[in-house]
């Protein structure tokens, strides 16, 4: 900050938060903008989300509604989505059935991200308990993040842990459909990744979820947290190849709404409006 006479200073996450404002004692001339991704209200509101603070940026209306219901002046709050990175050349989908030596007419499904109990990889049991045989049959599903422990059944279900992917794009291109069982988030960028692919996802509607997935259109939303529910919803998607693929192309369609470009242009107007007062 020193080094560079910085006339700004924006930090994207909690532990920046706090050593921006450690760093900025004694310098109150300094704007802080702070970027706040999660859908709960904040802790320690006087403290951290006080006046020292300029301007913060919401990555949902969800967020920014858990900011205002913490205490937090809605006029202090600017919402800019977040967006994920243009693609510059065709994505060739890995082949999970030939790889794994899986049915070709086998549907596949896939959690992306850390597989955590918020991230709902506890739901997989209870969903997998309500999905009816047939649609279990037909179904295998991928875990895409956290560590590998290969092929195992729960509830029945075929599921194959593959643990950290390098190379993400081929791997979750390779899906028939994404579930997200999350039970909290922000805005969901691995949900618009999978939409950009032409990857239909299923999810639970909470958090900043529904301002990304349009039900019926580019997705199917479920109540959270009601896994017969993303069940049936998951059996719908085995059944009807049709479905999955016109839900698809408005998927790939409705992602394109949340693009890098846009979400540095909306960055960029906030530095503009903080640094001119």
């Amino acid at each position: 900050m020193r080094t560079w006479s910085v006339d700004l200073i924006h930090a994207h996450d909690a532990r920046s938060h706090a050593l921006a404002m450690i760093a900025l004692i004694g310098r109150a001339e300094l704007p802080l903008v702070v970027t706040r991704r999660v859908p709960f209200p904040p802790r320690s509101v006087r403290l951290k989300y006080g006046s020292r603070v300029t301007r913060f940026i919401a990555i949902s209306n969800a967020v920014r509604d858990a900011m205002v219901e913490g205490g937090i002046d809605a006029s202090r709050i600017t919402v800019v989505h977040s967006g994920i990175a243009h693609r510059t050349h065709a994505v060739e989908p890995r082949d999970w059935r030939s790889e794994l030596e899986w049915p070709a007419d086998s549907v596949i499904a896939g959690i992306v991200g850390a597989m955590t109990a918020e991230k709902g990889v506890d739901a997989l049991a209870a969903i997998a308990a309500a999905l009816d045989s047939m649609v279990k049959s037909r179904t295998r599903v991928i875990l895409l993040g956290g560590s590998s422990k290969g092929t195992q059944e729960i509830q029945g279900l075929t599921v194959h842990s593959a643990g950290f992917v390098s190379d993400i794009d081929p791997a979750i291109a390779g899906l028939d459909v994404l579930w997200h069982p999350s039970r909290s988030e922000g805005l969901g960028t691995s949900i618009i990744d999978a939409m950009s692919l032409g990857v239909p996802p299923i999810a639970f509607s909470v958090g900043g979820i529904p301002e990304v997935i349009q039900h019926e259109q580019s997705g199917l939303l479920v109540p959270a947290g009601d896994a017969r529910a993303f069940a049936a919803a998951a059996a719908r998607l085995v059944e009807d190849s049709g479905l999955r693929k016109r839900l698809g192309d408005q998927a790939k369609e409705r992602a394109k709404t949340f693009d890098a470009r846009e979400m540095t242009k909306g960055t960029e107007e906030v530095y503009q409006s903080v640094l001119s007062g």
